[in-house]
């Protein structure tokens, strides 16, 4: 897998904005809770305050709240009193709270200095309970519990004389031990608070404050929503639009990535020889360059979310959970990661065996599916459409049975991680509300731990899901990687040579030996002989004694596994393919079309062709007859595989096709097989002409094709049994003999010696 991943170098620049954009997406996701728990806990509980900490107070104010510390110096030390000229940010604060005409003549203030969070931490500390000991006496109900307590003791006529004082004038006029005795009812229970109760009260106490202040504390409130809910839009819009380049670029370099890989398959496909090509089948070859490469396209648009994404989202998650919020309930999370693995591990241990299997199933289908099409006529003919449904059907349910059973295991995981998901989240309710009921947790605090878990949650299921999806990737990178790391058998030497001129279109075979890949036997054996230019050689034989091969061998579909094989004096392994082929014109056996028109496919060697060189290459072929009749002639469209013209049409332009190219040797691999006589006559009889100074090497089954041949080479198992013309071989070689008597009369063989003489 690996190594095809190296093929994302030429998208580096994209990968890397590919990484950058998932971090900047996971750090918006993750800032997100936060924005929650602050709506709910500052916005809405705390009526946007944020400090337990009042951010201005007015002189009076502050003297009658340092009545309830003995740290009067460290508290006026965090504020600024104003009392004219302030500067910028101080008048900003002044402004924000008091309105812009508020007038420090009257009454100076004290602004909260620009501080560290340490240090606001610390005034915190100072400032929450001295805040909430002077809200509770403030208040009118407590307010009067004190009073009582202080006045009832007094002489009447003192009750009377002070009934109108507040209890905060009274608290001043009292010795500081005497009222610290009075007050140690309200500030013990105070003190026996915890931390976040104490700065709740502290926060309250400030919003009175504010209140009393005469500021509009449902103003701050609202712009604090209003600012905060902005600014989650704001991160919000930024994940999206990070997403979506995301999802659009990493869509672009899978995209590219499958088209490098289909590149590299099909070129080197182009460069095996037959040996390769036997080893893969063309139905395996096609779905390696399709289907496989479609499962690395899928894995790759979502690797990069699953590599970078993941871990930053689950790790990050995890790291807010521990600093930002109650970390009591970090077990939960643990809890969800546990049954997230059980879950994944048992659908991993039942499905991966059947992902691995798909991949040969579905190369079996094709491979089936590819045979069936190419015979249908064979099939029809002989009456087997049920056997052949049969087979189909066999191939098509076991692929079905392995889709089916991979598709209920995934599709069983996603309702069981969705119900682990709601568990979860209904375990977080629960706990989180006990806590939330005794003071140590607040409501957003609660639904930012909810986000923070399903975020974590997520994160391991995307690894689930790649987790999933990369054992198939897996096999398929590995089929890809058999194509490509697979090294032609048949290769151009470093080193070159050119051919020799004043040997052009000779072709010899000198002690040849040739033997399959892994075969025990030597299919050819000690094959010797020369076919010269401005002849024609033929080779026959019986079915199988190797006269395709000896031709295959000429363009080097095959090596020689012995001895040499010389074109234009050269061996064909010191030459390279290309300029070794550039002068052969080949006609396989089996005559092969493209799709395209009769004009592209008889220019196929060359495209700007002349008309003129076209024409004359179909006339020596036969073929401008039934060319001619065509609607729109040589530009008559011809469909894939040549199915729209007979097999004796296909024969005569793929021989076209041979002579239009002009080149120095001409091999005919049984080419003339579907022609009738009359037309194989004139057909060789044209040839003759165009091939007056060329090599011609014909394999045939008919005697008739060959019997003017110049030499006629005779293979029986492999081996040549004789060599010479017609009438030396009909009366020295015996296999020779036998053949032409199975196919024509002694008098038609003696008339036709006769009409060569």
């Amino acid at each position: 897998m690996l190594k095809l991943l190296k093929n994302l170098k030429n998208s580096w620049a994209s990968v890397l904005i590919i990484v950058i954009l998932l971090c900047i997406q996971a750090a918006a996701d993750l800032a997100l809770p936060d924005y929650t728990s602050k709506i709910v806990n500052v916005g809405i509980q705390y009526g946007g305050i944020e400090k337990a900490a009042p951010e201005v107070i007015l002189e009076e104010e502050m003297e009658n709240l340092l009545i309830f510390t003995e740290n009067d110096e460290q508290i006026l030390s965090s504020y600024d009193l104003i009392t004219n000229s302030p500067t910028h940010e101080q008048e900003k604060t002044i402004n924000k709270f008091l309105g812009e005409d508020y007038n420090l003549e009257e009454n100076e203030v004290y602004v909260l200095k620009d501080l560290g969070e340490e240090e606001l931490n610390n005034l915190v500390g100072l400032i929450a309970e001295p805040l909430v000991e002077y809200n509770a006496v403030t208040n009118e109900e407590t307010a009067n519990q004190i009073k009582q307590q202080m006045i009832q003791n007094m002489p009447e006529e003192q009750q009377i004389s002070i009934a109108n004082w507040s209890v905060l004038d009274l608290l001043k006029q009292m010795p500081e031990e005497q009222r610290e005795m009075l007050l140690e009812q309200f500030t013990s229970y105070i003190s026996q608070m915890t931390d976040s109760v104490k700065e709740q009260a502290a926060i309250s106490a400030v919003r009175e404050l504010y209140a009393d202040m005469g500021i509009d504390t449902d103003k701050l409130q609202n712009d604090y929503i209003l600012m905060s809910g902005l600014q989650m839009l704001g991160i919000a819009l930024i994940s999206m639009i990070s997403a979506v380049s995301i999802m659009l670029l990493s869509s672009r370099v899978a995209a590219k990535l499958g088209k490098t890989l289909r590149d590299k398959v099909f070129k080197k496909v182009l460069s095996f020889s037959t040996a390769e090509l036997r080893e893969f089948s063309t139905a395996s070859l096609i779905t390696r360059s399709t289907n496989d490469v479609q499962q690395i396209q899928q894995l790759i648009a979502m690797l990069f979310r699953v590599v970078v994404y993941a871990p930053i989202i689950g790790i990050g998650g995890f790291i807010k959970v521990l600093t930002t919020s109650d970390n009591s309930m970090a077990w939960i999370i643990g809890v969800a990661i546990f049954a997230i693995l059980v879950v994944v591990a048992t659908l991993f241990a039942v499905a991966i065996p059947k992902f691995r299997k798909l991949q040969d199933l579905i190369d079996k289908l094709n491979q089936v599916s590819r045979e069936i099409l190419t015979g249908l006529p064979v099939i029809r003919a002989f009456n087997t459409e049920k056997k052949e449904e049969k087979r189909f059907d066999e191939s098509n349910t076991l692929l079905m049975k392995a889709n089916v059973f991979v598709n209920r295991a995934m599709s069983m995981m996603m309702p069981l991680l969705m119900f682990i998901m709601s568990s979860i989240t209904v375990l977080i309710v629960w706990v989180g509300a006990h806590n939330v009921d005794a003071g140590t947790m607040q409501v957003g605090d609660m639904m930012a731990f909810i986000q923070y878990t399903m975020q974590i949650v997520m994160a391991f299921l995307m690894i689930s899901m790649i987790s999933i999806m990369l054992p198939r990737a897996s096999v398929s990178a590995n089929r890809i990687n058999e194509v490509i790391e697979t090294e032609p058998s048949i290769k151009d030497k470093e080193e070159t040579k050119t051919f020799n001129p004043e040997k052009k279109g000779l072709v010899e075979f000198k002690n040849v030996s040739f033997r399959y890949p892994d075969a025990d036997t030597e299919i050819l054996e000690d094959i010797n002989f020369t076919a010269e230019p401005g002849k024609t050689t033929a080779l026959i034989g019986s079915t199988g004694s190797g006269k395709s091969t000896v031709v295959n061998l000429i363009p080097r579909f095959y090596d020689v596994t012995g001895g040499e094989l010389l074109v234009d004096g050269v061996n064909v392994k010191d030459v390279p393919q290309k300029a070794l082929r550039d002068i052969i014109g080949f006609v396989p056996q089996r005559g092969i079309l493209f799709s395209g028109t009769i004009e592209s496919n008889i220019k196929y060697a060359d495209d700007s062709m002349s008309d003129e060189q076209m024409v004359k290459a179909a006339q020596i072929a036969q073929a401008e007859e039934f060319i001619e009749g065509k609607p729109e002639k040589y530009k008559d469209p011809i469909a894939q595989g040549g199915a729209n013209v007979s097999g004796g049409q296909k024969q005569r332009l793929s021989i076209a096709r041979a002579i239009a190219k002009a080149p120095e040797i001409f091999i005919f691999d049984d080419s003339f097989s579907a022609l009738d006589f009359k037309t194989d006559s004139k057909l060789r009889e044209a040839l003759a002409e165009k091939t007056e100074n060329k090599t011609v090497i014909i394999v045939a089954q008919r005697i008739s094709t060959i019997l003017n041949a110049d030499k006629i080479i005779v293979l029986e198992e492999g081996k040549i049994v004789g060599q010479g013309t017609h009438e030396e071989l009909m009366q020295n070689n015996e296999t020779y003999r036998q053949i032409a008597l199975s196919q024509l009369s002694e008098d038609e063989l003696n008339n036709n010696e006769k009409g060569g003489k």
